[in-house]
């Protein structure tokens, strides 16, 4: 009985709820890595099956697009000016009020039309003088004629006396002198008469002058000066009208980097549009490659002149062309979108996309059957939306593949090699 009172309870046996957990933990340490491995193994075959039920349900649909015979136009784009195949400036060679205007903006003048007056009184008052002076000379002239027939006639007497001893030398001499100087000045006096005409000839051009003339046939498309205005002329020479000579023929002058100024030719074809009629393209050809190149900011461009024909007036000087000049044209040629040229399905290798010497061999994929199918082509001529086919087996109606677009689950993906 001692014995049993002074022991401790754990000494003797433990409660029954502590050997439970212990045989718990003992049994978790046995199995619990095959327990961790069914699990992950569990989870593994939920989600493969979740992938498989996704990829059953996963479509692909081909966007393609039929092949046809059409235009493949190269061209070369450019901004430029439209204007007057010809444009004269009309100025004035010297100064003063503009007096009158007879022509204003739209007129249509003819050759030889005045078009403005400047005041020509002070240049009327110059050629008054001159003709005085010129009159003036010419006096004197009569003078020194009578002068020169008696001098003459003095000579000749004289030398006669000496000749028979009647006079002395000395006054046949004289005689003779006198003869000589009024034939000199009478020269002078023609001399004169000359120069006095020519300051009356440069008068009356100057007075000429002031009557502005339109030199051509044509159409005033700017007018500079009003009524009253002074003109001065006496270091550059002042523009007073833009006359156009044939407003139904007109030009469009383009700036072309030196990068593209190689393939452009006299008579290739061009086109433009106007921001005034978005809608309608203009057809013209190049008249002119101009030789002069201009640089500005380090950037060489040349000047390439664009005529077209403008019977119905409908493109006015200095409007803004977008210019497109054709290089190259192919006509009702075989040819592909070149989107078909950059497609390729997933897992497919692309073209080589790079161009080279000659015809490039690429390949496109055809819908056959529902699925797409290689086609070896040669290419030709491109432009920015079409290439030309020479050879492959292709022909009318086939679709060639653009891209594809996937959906799985409700969602969807389009792809397309760029």
């Amino acid at each position: 009985m001692s014995e049993q009172i002074g022991m401790h309870p754990l000494t003797r046996q433990a409660p029954p709820a502590v050997e439970t957990s212990v045989h718990h933990l003992r049994w978790l340490g046995r199995h619990g890595r095959w327990l961790l491995l069914l699990l992950l193994l569990l989870i593994a075959g939920g989600g493969g099956a979740v992938w498989w039920t996704l990829r059953a349900t996963v479509t692909t649909r081909y966007v393609a697009v039929p092949v046809g015979h059409g235009v493949v136009a190269r061209t070369v784009t450019a901004t430029g000016t439209v204007n007057p195949e010809l444009t004269i400036i009309v100025g004035s060679y010297v100064s003063g009020v503009i007096q009158q205007l007879f022509c204003d903006y739209n007129t249509e003048v003819k050759a030889g039309q005045i078009c403005a007056k400047i005041d020509p009184r002070p240049y009327q008052v110059v050629v008054d003088q001159a003709k005085a002076n010129l009159g003036v000379a010419q006096a004197q002239l009569e003078k020194d004629k009578a002068n020169l027939a008696y001098a003459k006639a003095n000579n000749e007497r004289n030398q006669w006396l000496a000749q028979r001893d009647s006079v002395s030398k000395d006054a046949a001499d004289l005689a003779k002198s006198g003869y000589g100087q009024a034939l000199a000045q009478v020269g002078l006096d023609e001399a004169n008469i000359a120069q006095r005409q020519a300051e009356l000839d440069a008068a009356d051009v100057n007075l000429g002058y002031t009557d502005i003339v339109s030199p051509v046939d044509g159409t005033v498309v700017s007018r500079n000066v009003t009524q009253g205005q002074t003109v001065a002329a006496s270091f550059q020479t002042p523009t007073l009208f833009l006359i156009a000579t044939d407003l139904t023929r007109m030009e469009v002058d383009t700036n072309v980097s030196e990068s593209d100024i190689g393939g452009i030719k006299e008579g290739n074809k061009a086109r433009f549009t106007v921001d005034a009629f978005p809608k309608r393209v203009f057809e013209g050809k190049v008249t002119q490659v101009r030789q002069s190149p201009q640089t500005v900011q380090n950037v060489v461009t040349f000047d390439v002149v664009v005529g077209v024909d403008n019977s119905d007036l409908a493109l006015k000087p200095g409007m803004t062309a977008s210019t497109q000049i054709i290089v190259a044209e192919r006509d009702d040629v075989l040819r592909v979108p070149n989107q078909a040229l950059r497609y390729a399905p997933n897992g497919a290798a692309g073209g080589s996309g790079q161009e080279a010497p000659g015809n490039s061999e690429e390949r496109l994929w055809v819908l056959r059957d529902g699925r797409p199918v290689p086609v070896p082509v040669v290419l030709g001529l491109d432009d920015e939306n079409f290439t030309e086919i020479l050879k492959g087996d292709l022909q009318d109606g086939d679709q060639v593949v653009v891209a594809e677009e996937r959906s799985a689950g409700g969602s969807s993906a389009s792809s397309a090699r760029q």
